[in-house]
């Protein structure tokens, strides 16, 4: 008895029905859950069959972008004297947004942005707005998988001609190079061959989508008899009904897709030619998702757009672009400070002007929205950096500033002034902040990755950043967004990139211990790897939280998941990458550093070797020479940090060459 009732009902997020009267003359209606709006009791299928008439309306937060984008171009061009951007009055056919689409730089573009969509954006290299309508259509299983799309980008390139089923479509498919891509297209093959209305194409369609064997029939009866009447060959009328019965399996809408292209097209002008403020808008979009605002500013740094830590007197409660095109940290990405804090600090200075030390901050936001939590959340963020002191003095100090805040608003509350009329609040104060020097980089950045959840003035893989590109250009961020485009679906490739730990965590099952492993570098904030046991007793002893590594292995892509999977081979920590991957290490050494006793104190660092390493080579030059002399081969130097930061210390940054 249950069989055939229905379950519960749901709502359409964005569906609309339209109706000639009362919508009760065509379906029954409730209420929603929320008791704010009217339901149909039919599902999508049956009040369409009812005559309604159905929309679905999407909302795009890319709009929004979009728009926040506009308001700080157009505000920049008032001030310049310039004309207001109009984005619906772009052209088309500009050449550095197509320059930047086919460089793929297109992270933030709409629906452009995947590492498949990048890699399908590689091989058709578009150069007209067809193209970018196209490529939101072919993007799907469905042309990927049935070779549709390769023979699309070869007759686009001139490597297989461009035919066409009949002459008289040459004006549908052009665009297409002779390919079905669209639905659209179906109906119009079918009016031009057959004498289709549009009704009857529109039908022709949704049989086509349905794949209902007695309904094809009956089309094919129809297009053929319609094809008979135009003295088309009848073998060639059912050629082109099969082609046109293959395609549109696949066939896309092209008015959906066309208005996507537009909005992706918009997205990358604005990125093409006003990139702080379109990477700006998006950042301000995401600021909430940490993992997000990471690969967004990967790729700001990529564009150089420079990014300006959040500042107390310049900072809003979103990203924003200051007048020389940098993005500065919005507020609201500061985590734990709270927008009722913000809002405070904001009100304040846009009321009073820019706050002039920390006791005058202290004073001036004196509330119980802006609490000391909120104070040292700040601080350490870098926040107030451009206030006297440093970070650590600011902290060490803070205590004083918030008690003498509070003396200041109890004086003022008891009328207490002085014989100026202002209020009597010690100054004292101001010189009492301990000048303490700044925390030490690696305190310094664990501090802020606390407040802000990411690295931003710097990141511990700095120091490591030209040697871990020596041995390979990967990144977390090409790890994590690999999807086996360009090469064999499911084949293994190897890898090997740098990282940093960021956390571990055990699991214990009655399989054994799985070690979960959390990394994160420049692009990506978080990417967990799995190892077991034995890996693990292995490897351990380099794995604890905040160590640097390089990990060599294989990505291939989970075919249940379709993610990335990793699997791991070795793990190295920096000295023995160094040594394993090393071909020779060059120290320039001048003519004053040897007077000096440099060549004592090599012996120093001289280790002999019990196996073949690397050669280290000496390029001396004096005033008149010139000259590399190769060390001994039963010597070398251990690559740790310490002996680098010492060689590095004595003869200079860039006198230590480590050649991979």
């Amino acid at each position: 008895s249950l069989e055939g009732l229905t379950r519960n009902t749901g709502k359409h997020a964005g569906g609309v029905l339209i109706s000639p009267s009362d919508l009760t003359d065509f379906t029954p209606i409730l209420c929603d859950e929320a008791g704010k709006g009217v339901v149909s009791q039919y599902d999508k299928d049956d009040v369409e069959a009812v005559g309604l008439v159905k929309f679905d309306f999407l909302g795009l937060r890319n709009l929004t972008i979009i728009q926040w984008a506009l308001e700080t171009i157009n505000r920049q061009q008032a001030a310049k004297q310039l004309p207001l951007v109009d984005i619906n009055r772009i052209p088309l056919d500009d050449q550095a947004s197509f320059d930047l689409l086919k460089a793929q730089k297109t992270t933030a573009v709409f629906q452009l942005e995947s590492r498949g969509m990048k890699d399908l954006i590689r091989r058709l290299q578009p150069d007209v707005f067809e193209d970018v309508i196209a490529l939101v259509a072919l993007f799907r299983p469905g042309p990927l998988q049935s070779g549709m799309v390769d023979d699309f980008i070869n007759r686009k390139k001139g490597i297989a001609k461009v035919e066409y089923p009949h002459p008289s479509l040459e004006q549908i498919l052009k665009p297409t190079y002779g390919v079905i891509v669209y639905q659209e297209q179906v109906m119009q093959i079918a009016q031009v061959l057959a004498n289709y209305t549009l009704g009857g194409a529109d039908m022709l369609r949704r049989a086509m989508g349905k794949k209902k064997p007695e309904e094809m029939a009956k089309q094919r009866s129809i297009f053929m008899e319609g094809a008979r009447a135009n003295q088309i060959d009848e073998n060639q009328a059912g050629f082109i009904f099969d082609l046109m019965e293959k395609f549109a399996e696949y066939g896309f809408n092209k008015s959906h897709s066309a208005a996507y292209a537009l909005v992706a097209f918009q997205t990358a002008w604005l990125k093409a030619h006003h990139p702080a403020a379109f990477m700006a808008a998006v950042l301000s979009a995401d600021m909430d998702n940490t993992d997000k605002v990471v690969m967004l500013l990967d790729d700001c740094r990529q564009l150089g757009v420079k990014i300006l830590p959040p500042d107390l007197n310049a900072s809003e409660y979103h990203f924003t672009v200051d007048q020389k095109n940098n993005i500065i940290y919005g507020l609201g990405a500061v985590k734990g400070a709270g927008e009722a804090a913000i809002s405070v600090i904001m009100e304040e200075r846009s009321a009073k002007g820019a706050y002039k030390s920390l006791l005058d901050f202290c004073q001036r936001i004196y509330s119980h929205k802006v609490t000391r939590r909120v104070l040292e959340t700040l601080i350490k963020a870098g926040v107030l950096d451009s206030l006297p002191g440093s970070r650590r003095a600011k902290i060490e100090f803070l205590p004083e500033a918030l008690k003498r805040a509070e003396q200041y608003h109890r004086d003022q509350g008891v009328g207490q002034v002085d014989l100026f009329g202002g209020a009597m609040v010690s100054h004292k104060a101001e010189t009492a902040m301990p000048d303490l020097p700044e925390w030490p980089e690696k305190e310094r950045l664990r501090l802020e990755k606390e407040t802000l959840g990411l690295y931003l003035t710097g990141h511990p893989l700095d120091e490591y950043e030209q040697e871990l590109k020596a041995v390979s250009k990967m990144s977390l961020r090409d790890i994590m967004e690999y999807d086996g485009s360009g090469s064999q679906r499911y084949a293994k490739e190897p890898v090997l990139f740098g990282a940093l730990i960021a956390n571990m965590r055990v699991q214990t099952s009655d399989r054994g211990k799985r070690y979960f492993i959390k990394l994160e570098d420049r692009t990506v904030s978080e990417y967990e790897i799995l190892l077991f046991a034995d890996t693990f007793t292995q490897f351990g002893h380099l794995l604890e939280k905040e160590a640097i590594v390089a990990i060599e292995g294989t990505v291939s892509v989970d075919q249940r998941t379709g993610s990335s999977r990793l699997r791991i081979d070795s793990i190295y920590d920096m000295q023995t990458l160094r040594e394993s991957f090393l071909r020779r290490l060059k120290l320039r050494v001048n003519a004053q550093q040897v007077v000096a006793g440099f060549m004592n104190e090599l012996q120093a660092w001289l280790v002999e070797a019990t196996e073949p390493r690397y050669p280290v080579l000496l390029d001396y030059c004096n005033q008149s020479a010139r000259a590399e002399l190769r060390l001994d081969d039963k010597f070398y130097i251990p690559l740790d940090d310490n002996n680098l930061r010492s060689l590095r210390q004595r003869l200079g940054q860039d006198a230590v060459q480590l050649i991979f």
